[in-house]
């Protein structure tokens, strides 16, 4: 399977397909040897003591690519002090993956995830290229998680 998006536009609009990694547990090993150094959007996950994953991170990278952030914001020795460090050294810690070689592109994913995600405070712009912005998602997983 094939990961990443694809975008198809339609007037000022957008309609973006995305094509999730597999949900894999986060291990510096396993991120090391199966994470692409390339550019692109990841969402992270911890899993709660009820079996629930929870939403901890989506986010895009350019430099360094996948595997250096995702190795970066997995591991609780390389995070500062606070409730993502308490987080990351207690609990279980998953991810996924698209990669993407365009920074408008992945602008406008993370915005649109965000924006569903965190309604009240996305906290990140969209490129400004479409009025709307719309999203299909595929992932070799069924992933349901709680805010």
């Amino acid at each position: 399977m094939v990961y990443g998006i694809i975008a198809r536009e339609k007037g000022k609009d957008v309609h973006y397909s995305i094509t999730w990694s597999p949900l894999s547990r986060a291990d510096r090993w396993a991120i090391n040897t199966t994470v692409p150094a390339i550019a692109g959007v990841y969402e992270i996950y911890w899993m709660d003591d009820h079996d629930h994953l929870r939403m901890l991170s989506v986010g895009v990278t350019h430099y360094g690519g996948l595997r250096s952030e995702l190795r970066r914001l997995t591991d609780p020795e390389l995070i500062g002090d606070g409730r993502t460090r308490k987080i990351l050294e207690d609990e279980e810690i998953w991810f996924r993956y698209a990669p993407s070689n365009s920074a408008p592109t992945m602008a406008d994913v993370v915005w649109f995830f965000r924006k569903t995600y965190f309604p009240e405070n996305p906290g990140v712009d969209h490129s400004g290229r479409y009025e709307k912005i719309y999203m299909n998602e595929s992932a070799p997983d069924k992933l349901i998680w709680v805010p």
